[in-house]
């Protein structure tokens, strides 16, 4: 965790119990009425009827969450419910009418006008939807408006603006203005400024959405690349669920101010909370979506090299089955033996199955998409295998596969 956040009264380093970079409890927010007014109808036994009668909104609705440090969290909803004021009120750009926020340890929510200055200018950076480009400054300029507020000596941050570019892939333009760029370039430099200052969190209202879809892939691409050369705190809007689906570790869904589900997306594909949300799911390309791990099977044939052939293979008739996975006395995975090198085996003589084993199988790691695996399906004697680290997770069987693509969400949970 990043040491040294700006507090109400003094600095102060979080203590060892806290585990989330921010935390958000009991969050509320009313537009319309006084503040004053909006925490008297937020304390009844019915606000949101309270609220409306009295002229108010209420949009936002004792929402809490955490996000761990490293994570890209995915806010995600339609239109009014409530996710982009919910990112807001993390930096206090909307003040909450009810509830806190935390982040590394240190009360945002309570703190005073320079040190919420100081908070926003050193440790968050925000990329929005339309750009918000300086169109009077070049590309370089734009990208090092961050560090001017903090009056960095020019030279250092035009270099640090640079480095940002070239991040994001615009070395070369640094001298050009906003109007001599796409869409998609005018949106890298958004998340250059931000990636210039260096901030441990990020905030990210929609920023892809204006863009056209091979675009707007391509910007996943790259935030994803720069999440893993350096994992920042990420927290990311949207209203699309296939990109949430895509970028997020975990999503959070919104409907009228309130968390519907907060999971990962396999979670939320296989046991959406609600109607809404199996509604929500109902189009998603689930092959992108669900992994390998999501779906696996255990395996269920294993055999060590000191076992004899014939037990072997006894073993796989009765299980109708052509092959077996091969371990080693540390547990890992050694190979497969197929039930014809074992019956040669047996008819060799042989004592045991340790020359019979071989690689005639596909092996993927868990967190594999199943778009990426369909064509290995049923090409070898046993299923495609998950291993991770050298070691047998599990199998995915063909029928699996196309259970898991084919199986709509259900709605409601057990």
């Amino acid at each position: 965790m990043s040491p040294g956040l700006p507090t109400a009264q003094s600095p102060a380093p979080p203590t060892e119990a806290t585990t989330a970079m921010i935390e958000g409890s009991g969050l509320s927010k009313v537009y319309g009425l006084s503040e004053p007014r909006a925490a008297a109808l937020l304390q009844g036994a019915h606000p949101a009827p309270s609220i409306a009668a009295a002229g108010g909104n209420l949009a936002v609705h004792d929402v809490a969450f955490t996000v761990d440090q490293g994570e890209l969290f995915v806010i995600m909803g339609l239109s009014g419910s409530g996710k982009s004021t919910l990112l807001r009120m993390v930096n206090r750009l909307v003040e909450p009418s009810s509830g806190t926020v935390h982040i590394d340890g240190a009360d945002v929510t309570g703190m005073e006008p320079a040190a919420l200055r100081e908070l926003r200018n050193r440790h968050i950076s925000m990329v929005f939807q339309h750009f918000a480009l300086l169109p009077h400054r070049t590309v370089r300029e734009n990208a090092a408006y961050g560090l001017q507020i903090r009056q960095l000596p020019v030279r250092e941050r035009l270099e640090r603006a640079d480095a940002a570019l070239h991040q994001v892939g615009l070395g070369d333009r640094g001298d050009v203005r906003p109007h001599q760029l796409s869409g998609g370039m005018r949106q890298r430099v958004g998340l250059a400024r931000a990636l210039a200052t260096d901030a441990d969190i990020l905030l990210m209202d929609e920023p892809f959405s204006a863009l056209d879809p091979l675009i707007r892939r391509d910007m996943q691409d790259l935030l994803l690349r720069l999440q893993a050369e350096r994992r920042r705190t990420i927290v990311f809007v949207t209203h699309d669920l296939n990109e949430a689906m895509r970028i997020g570790g975990r999503i959070m869904v919104m409907k009228d101010g309130r968390v519907v589900q907060c999971g990962t997306g396999p979670e939320i594909l296989s046991s959406p909370a609600d109607a809404y949300v199996s509604d929500f799911v109902s189009d998603v390309d689930r092959s992108r979506v669900l992994t390998a791990g999501a779906v696996m099977r255990p395996a269920l044939l294993t055999a060590t090299v000191d076992e004899a052939p014939a037990a072997v293979l006894d073993r796989l008739a009765n299980a109708e089955a052509n092959g077996v996975f091969v371990l080693g006395d540390d547990g890992r995975l050694l190979g497969v033996a197929r039930d014809e090198d074992l019956a040669a085996a047996l008819r060799d003589g042989e004592p045991d199955i340790a020359g019979r084993v071989a690689d005639t199988f596909d092996v993927v790691p868990p967190d594999l998409p199943l778009s990426d695996l369909l064509h290995l399906a049923g090409r070898n004697v046993v299923p495609v295998t998950v291993v991770e680290d050298g070691r047998l997770l599990g199998v995915v069987p063909r029928a699996a596969i196309l259970s898991a693509i084919a199986m709509p969400g259900r709605s409601g949970r057990a």
